[in-house]
């Protein structure tokens, strides 16, 4: 009785001193006040041994990336596919296959929550990915159901934090919209609706607080002409807040990559072109896809703003963010 008590209390006080994002229009606010959500795929976030060192290391990190103009961290839930990404691993996932949840990664994810929102930052939790379901990893109807349930009791206190439902799919999306509005209705929930240049369906994307479509990529054509317009598409038809979810792609021609050579210059310009728009990103990279001892993979396994003097170029540039994007 004791033992729940106290934590009773401090999930109140986490709750009490947490940060809220919200949306108006096509805004972000935290707090009430404009929030101009620029994030980074950091998807093995959950179970990267480096950045999970000790709060003091993860604070180091969420310094570092907001030096960069990074104040939103895309993280996964599920890094249990069997594609040798950095990190993953049968036991990386928030899930049990009967849909209870796994105490120790969920402990860590909130910590990583509690340090992201003492830092003024905001989480994007993807609850599944679509490389863990077509590897057969999956969880039924009702076990999915259950984790879903549990997964929004138990982040209730942490208000910096968004739901994304899936990673380029879209199973089952309004039921799980539904199970989340149930528990807390003012958490806000996206999803991932397809590969890139599915931009989702009327229902779904009324459904959802903000949009976060994977764009086009090279093989249709100049992505900085491409997804701009896209992105106006959506911002025109559903007056909500739209993200350019993994803007272009650089790095193996695996997993969605480009089949030819990239630039710097071409993120750049088409992250340039989103934020006129009035639109958001979350750069992509390929820092985690060849695993470790790769020369395109920070030893860390951290996507590294500094690593790569490609990826650089475009920290760079988003770090510049308030010089080139005119107040809102």
């Amino acid at each position: 009785m004791i033992h729940r008590f106290i934590l009773a209390v401090c999930l109140f006080l986490v709750s009490a001193n947490a940060r809220e994002i919200t949306v108006s229009g096509t805004r972000f606010l935290i707090d009430g006040k404009p929030f101009p959500y620029t994030g980074i795929s950091f998807f093995n976030a959950i179970y990267n041994p480096a950045f999970n060192r000790s709060g003091e290391e993860r604070a180091k990190w969420l310094e570092k990336f907001q030096r960069y103009g990074i104040n939103v961290l895309r993280v996964w839930s599920q890094w249990d596919s069997k594609r040798g990404f950095v990190d993953a691993c049968p036991e990386c996932t928030l899930y049990y296959p009967d849909g209870r949840l796994r105490e120790a990664s969920l402990e860590r994810l909130k910590q990583i929550a509690a340090d992201a929102d003492r830092a003024g930052m905001v989480i994007e939790l993807v609850l599944f990915s679509q490389e863990s379901w077509h590897d057969q990893i999956r969880l039924g109807p009702a076990e999915s159901d259950r984790a879903v349930a549990a997964i929004t009791r138990e982040l209730r206190p942490w208000r910096n934090l968004t739901f994304q439902v899936w990673n380029e799919f879209s199973e089952r999306v309004l039921d799980h919209i539904k199970t989340i509005r149930a528990s807390d209705p003012k958490r806000l929930v996206t999803n991932s609706p397809g590969f890139a240049g599915v931009l989702g369906d009327q229902e779904q994307n009324r459904a959802v607080d903000y949009l976060t479509p994977h764009t086009s990529r090279q093989g249709a054509g100049k992505t900085w002409e491409i997804a701009p317009k896209e992105i106006e598409y959506l911002l025109a038809r559903y007056r909500k807040p739209v993200v350019d979810d993994e803007p272009a792609r650089n790095g193996t021609p695996n997993f969605g990559g480009p089949k030819e050579r990239t630039w710097p210059a071409d993120h750049i310009v088409q992250i340039y072109q989103v934020w006129q728009a009035g639109a958001h990103i979350t750069y992509h990279h390929d820092m985690f896809q060849t695993g470790y001892h790769s020369p395109a993979v920070p030893p860390s396994g951290v996507p590294d703003p500094e690593f790569s003097p490609y990826h650089g170029a475009v920290f760079e540039f988003i770090a510049l963010r308030e010089r080139y994007m005119p107040a809102r």
